[in-house]
């Protein structure tokens, strides 16, 4: 593209906020979404209100179990949920290791280069835009699959990388780890004045500045915090190795722990991998520097275990970044940085009754407590290998694990799944709770992105956490709105 086109375009973007990472990716703006998903990519739609204009693409492996883990991995300018899907090798790692991925897609609609809004806090900030529907779809998926609320995962690269990093500062209670791959450190530019010298040289901050920037998004909050993996070609000259600096001082500032490494290893493709472990010695922050290589996501095509995804622009054959970030997070079973307690055996159902269901298991050596998931999130944190679940639904199936956690807080590998249903009912009962809590309950179910309450069908709306009505059973399985007053 001849320089006086290039600075024609640049200046028709940037009253539209898609300065963004647009050197990387003029050659293919224009590109549409695809109309249809293709070789096992399906879209889902109602997957929430959807405040940022996004729509929800998901590959899940046949025969995916429950509490498996879940990914969401964000595209770069001009891409698509399918073109990332074809090339970075995630769905390989799916069917090897089981676990579903979700694809979000933002379009033209949102930004000219359907770039993700990483610079905008109406777009990037928690319960905002594109951020908060990026966490309904992590909801949605939740739901579909039973996923284990414990590890939901977020990759991504360039724009996409530099969401992946304020999804990660904003929702740390949301996503166990996160890779960015040639992105940006977490709220880096909050204007789209800031986001070119972001690409190009990030603020000379402190870490303990960088960290702040984490630490402001989400008020509060002290952990734990997510694993971050940061991959960044040593020759971009769109996104400048300088951010893959800044993100290793964020972090490691985060997690309070030096920026010497404390370890270093060569990979395949010229990669030097340096790991930063935390204070009980494993793996929190990790940076993957490829040398030679420019602006994109590393891959390496080929049917080894380690070799993954197919060359295309901005997908650089290299490493394939994909498997060792996987690794890192530890979705090939093991566990990121290792000596990883084991999982709790025997975990068994000792009673119910129409509102609790009672669990034991057997003790774990070095285990300082265990954490107990009902449907994929936390109920409990018991000492002892005993725990009743109470305040439950008669008559309700409900799936529980178990892991255990060592001194230092980190949990284990988490048990066998086994299911209890609650007996019986209790006809008359009044449930005030969201759509989705009603649903996740047993009480109503989804058609089409709108909640239905069980037995009378009634429509409750949209199916999300924003919605709240009083449901009334009569008789048993029954459920009716009763909004404007519930006698029993």
């Amino acid at each position: 593209m001849r320089p006086s086109i290039l600075h024609r375009l640049l200046r028709r973007v940037a009253s539209t906020a898609a300065l963004a990472l647009v050197a990387a990716t003029l050659s293919t703006v224009g590109a549409a979404p695809p109309a249809a998903a293709a070789g096992g990519l399906q879209q889902v739609t109602g997957f929430g209100t959807n405040p940022g204009n996004l729509q929800m693409y998901e590959y899940a492996p046949a025969g995916l179990p429950a509490n498996a883990p879940l990914v969401i991995a964000l595209h770069g300018c001009t891409q698509t949920a399918n073109g990332y899907y074809t090339n970075s090798g995630w769905p390989k790692y799916a069917d090897l290791w089981g676990f579903a991925v979700v694809f979000p897609q933002t379009t033209s609609a949102n930004n000219p280069l359907s770039c993700f809004g990483w610079f905008d806090p109406a777009e990037d900030s928690r319960g905002k835009g594109e951020a908060a529907s990026i966490v309904q779809m992590v909801e949605h998926a939740k739901q579909r699959h039973g996923s284990d609320a414990r590890r939901v995962y977020v990759t991504g690269l360039s724009a996409g990388g530099g969401m992946t990093a304020d999804l990660l500062a904003a929702y740390p209670d949301v996503f166990a780890g996160g890779s960015v791959a040639s992105g940006l450190p977490a709220q880096c530019a909050t204007s789209q004045a800031a986001a070119s010298g972001c690409q190009t040289g990030p603020q000379k901050l402190t870490p303990a500045q960088w960290g702040d920037k984490v630490r402001g998004s989400y008020p509060g909050y002290s952990g734990p915090w997510p694993r971050v993996a940061i991959w960044q070609g040593t020759s971009d000259y769109t996104v400048y190795p300088a951010n893959a600096t800044a993100l290793r001082d964020q972090w490691t500032d985060v997690w309070g722990i030096g920026r010497s490494p404390s370890s270093t290893d060569t990979l395949p493709g010229n990669t030097t991998r340096s790991i930063y472990n935390d204070a009980s010695g494993k793996p929190a922050v990790e940076t993957y520097s490829v040398s030679g290589m420019g602006h994109g996501l590393a891959v390496s095509p080929g049917s080894g275990t380690d070799q993954c995804g197919t060359t295309a622009a901005y997908f650089l054959n290299a490493v394939c970044s994909t498997y060792y970030t996987g690794v890192f997070w530890g979705l090939d079973q093991g566990t990121p940085g290792g000596g990883q307690l084991p999982a709790p055996a025997g975990l068994q159902v000792t009673g119910v009754t129409a509102n609790s269901v009672s669990l034991s298991w057997n003790a774990v050596p070095d285990a300082a407590s265990y954490t107990v998931h009902r449907n994929g999130t936390k109920v409990a944190s018991p000492t002892a290998t005993t725990y009743t679940d109470t305040g439950l639904t008669a008559g309700t199936a409900y799936r529980y694990t178990v892991a255990a956690i060592d001194g230092s807080g980190t949990p284990g590998t988490t048990s066998p799944q086994v299911t209890a249903t609650t007996n019986g009912s209790t006809p008359g009962q009044c449930f005030t709770a969201t759509n989705y809590a009603h649903v996740s309950a047993g009480r109503a179910h989804t058609t089409g992105g709108s909640v239905y309450a069980n037995g009378s069908n009634e429509n409750m709306g949209l199916y999300n956490v924003f919605v709240t009505h009083t449901l009334k059973e009569s008789p048993a399985g029954y459920f009716v709105i009763a909004d404007s007053g519930c006698a029993t």
